[in-house]
């Protein structure tokens, strides 16, 4: 066992967390969309306009702030006509990035925006910039959001929406560096300019126009920042884009198994994962040269672990399962996140079902939540809180490769909500945090833990990891606690 010493100050308020940093995001990719999240009105399986009803739940149950559909690299061959009017008049295209399998667009703009109405979440649309045209974008955004009489409003009418929906989020191409055009940055750049100049405010409607930034670290990178903020202001762009994914041995060609992983690769993978914070301050301060009052937010539009795919499945489809290292992941990723919600104002994990790192996973009318899912749960409490000043020691683990402790903390309406990762599968962490500047008289916690960091939910053990109360004991200056080794831990005071 090891001992670590924590402090907070609650009255050191720090930055405002957004719900929006605990988002999603959801392609045409493998499972995510069909036989994932919808699955048709005349499905057998229980479905509200489609979409299945048990993962409408279990969205609302974790306050899923905000859905980026529908891509991912599929934006940018998709075109949004064809995903209106009559189902069985709308035209088939073929999904070339995932698979190569017909795309019937029979979840198009009406059961997103009707979904996310459904759940009480923010929409946000990847535009495609890579094969559509500034014309196709600027009257997608007039079909959805303005009220008044044009031939998109008409049209939306015609379709069976009289009022428009109101849309905030709208990113202005996708990984333009590469599927989204193999662009350079100056050439994405005039892009940018160009299309967001006739991506027009309806009715009301003000959209938060997010430019694609960088996808990782590197000099390639780094540039593609420095010149993207050289050349927009906040007029232009409220935000720019980072998309890092968590690969355990850093090589696209052999990434890894989910499940069969040894010591060495889940410590080389906690370790990846802490590269999300270096890579975040290293982008920021380039941010910090053009934009230093911060009104240009960072975007962490995709993340999450990426391994080969289970085997026996689509390749193209991007399956994998989920166990307790991805629950602990998860955990510091959005620890992280909140750390830097100066600067970051969204997340979205990829992806909500069936795909990469999701929290859902389905088989015919069967449905799981993964460790992932049970994560979100367990943080949920930091939306639109205020990130407050922790610091705890830093007691290394895996061979002194990394920390063994990730946490952040907030305060909203009078309720403190901690939350610890203790990422470590060797040893025990022996906590005690003392804490300033909050009254809290009371202590409880929950725990997210198995006996073997192989463990995970599938469809046939769906409850193997669930989310169980925790004992902590209050103390007169805070609490203390033992994080068994693997464990994701939230501590709530009041």
């Amino acid at each position: 066992m090891k001992s670590v010493k924590m402090y907070v100050n609650a009255a050191e308020k720090i930055s405002h967390i957004n719900p929006e940093i605990y988002g999603h995001f959801s392609e045409h990719l493998g499972r995510c969309i069909y036989n994932g999240i919808y699955v048709g009105e005349d499905s057998s399986i229980p479905n509200v306009n489609g979409v299945r009803k048990d993962i409408i739940d279990a969205f609302k149950k974790i306050k899923m702030p905000v859905l980026r559909w529908p891509g991912g690299c599929f934006a940018d061959e998709y075109h949004w006509k064809n995903g209106i009017g009559d189902k069985s008049k709308r035209a088939k295209m073929v999904n070339t990035n995932w698979g190569g399998i017909t795309e019937d667009n029979s979840f198009g703009t009406h059961e997103f925006f009707d979904l996310c109405e459904e759940l009480g979440c923010e929409p946000y649309l990847a535009g495609n910039v890579g094969s559509g045209t500034v014309r196709e974008l600027s009257e997608w955004i007039e079909y959805i959001t303005f009220d008044g009489i044009s031939p998109m409003a008409d049209l939306r009418r015609k379709n069976g929406r009289e009022k428009p929906w109101k849309l905030k989020y709208l990113g202005i191409g996708n990984e333009n560096w590469g599927c989204g055009g193999n662009m350079r940055v100056e050439h994405y750049v005039d892009l940018y300019r160009q299309y967001q100049s006739f991506c027009k405010n309806y009715s009301g409607n003000e959209l938060y126009k997010i430019a694609c930034g960088p996808g990782g670290g590197g000099d390639m990178f780094y540039d593609w920042t420095d010149k993207l903020m050289k050349n927009i202001n906040p007029s232009m762009a409220k935000a720019i884009t980072l998309h890092q994914y968590t690969l355990p041995t850093n090589d696209w060609n052999h990434k890894g198994d989910a499940v069969k992983f040894d010591r060495n690769e889940y410590y080389d993978t906690i370790d990846h994962t802490l590269y999300m914070d270096t890579l975040i301050k290293n982008h920021v301060k380039i941010m910090d040269r053009y934009d230093p009052n911060g009104e240009i937010s960072l975007i962490v539009d995709e993340w999450g672990l990426w391994f080969d795919v289970e085997e026996g499945t689509n390749p193209g489809f991007l399956y994998q399962k989920n166990t307790m290292r991805d629950a602990v992941v998860a955990a510091v990723n959005l620890n992280i996140f909140n750390t830097h919600s100066k600067r970051v104002s969204m997340a979205n994990l990829a992806q909500a079902v069936n795909v990469l790192q999701a929290i859902i996973l389905t088989e015919g009318e069967k449905m799981v939540l993964t460790p992932t899912y049970h994560v979100f749960d367990m943080f949920k409490g930091h939306q639109n809180g205020e990130l407050v000043y922790s610091y705890a020691d830093e007691v290394r683990t895996g061979d002194d490769r990394i920390p063994l402790l990730s946490k952040s903390v907030s305060v909203k309406d009078g309720v403190m909500t901690v939350t610890l990762a203790n990422c470590s599968i060797d040893d025990d962490a022996e906590i005690s945090c003392n804490i300033e500047g909050f009254d809290g008289a009371d202590a409880e916690a929950v725990i997210l833990t198995a006996d073997d960091v192989h463990m995970g939910n599938d469809i046939d053990h769906p409850d193997d990891v669930v989310i169980k109360p925790f004992e902590v004991t209050k103390t007169d200056r805070g609490f203390s606690a033992v994080l068994p080794k693997c464990s994701v831990v939230t501590v709530t005071l009041r």
